[in-house]
């Protein structure tokens, strides 16, 4: 399986402001508000949100990926890696000289779920993939466009660990996640459904 991010978050739709006023309130930092220093806040919010998302299979701010599989897991119901999946744009199945053949729409549909989204066939089953070929997927998953429809335990999650990162910048920082930050994020957690035996 390989899972292709097709969507760079620029630095305006990350919570900078909102992660400035969290390290105040928190640590009684006084940053300098300036450009450098945003670009620094935005790396621990990217890291930070790389890694909620990592631990959780939820995506917090929309973006377009692109999955692709050397054979179904399930001809009769293909789970995708990330939730919640508001759109699929295409299904296609590309043969071993590298062409495409895009499903038709009405053979297949999204079965939405903020846990387990998949791609179900209207019919008996997903078509087959040819030897040396691949599945592909397109769609798009996150919560929202915007920060403040995050749901809020995750986007406090990600404040908590971002404004860690800041303090523990220049050091060798642990592996395990502040024990707040696992609270708020267990909620969220699923087994990965890709994982396992049947995964390809």
């Amino acid at each position: 399986m390989i899972l292709v991010e097709e969507t760079t978050l620029a630095d305006a739709a990350l919570p900078v402001a909102e992660l400035r006023a969290y390290l105040r309130l928190g640590t009684g930092f006084d940053l300098a508000d300036d450009g450098d220093e945003n670009r620094a806040l935005a790396g621990f919010l990217r890291a930070a949100m790389a890694t909620i998302e990592g631990r959780t299979g939820k995506v917090l701010l929309r973006r377009d990926y692109r999955l692709v599989l050397q054979d179904w897991r399930d001809p009769c119901g293909q789970p995708l890696p990330m939730a919640p999946v508001g759109r699929v744009d295409a299904v296609q199945i590309e043969a071993a000289d590298g062409s495409l053949r895009t499903l038709p729409p009405d053979s297949w549909r999204l079965v939405e779920d903020v846990m387990r989204p998949l791609i179900r066939p209207r019919g008996p089953a997903l078509p087959e993939v040819p030897d040396g070929g691949s599945a592909v997927i397109r769609f798009t998953a996150g919560f929202a466009d915007d920060w403040a429809l995050v749901p809020a335990d995750l986007a406090q999650a990600v404040l908590m660990l971002a404004a860690r990162y800041y303090e523990d910048r220049g050091q060798e920082a642990g592996r395990a996640l502040p024990m707040g930050v696992s609270a708020l994020i267990e909620r969220w957690r699923a087994v990965r459904v890709l994982a396992g035996r049947g995964a390809r």
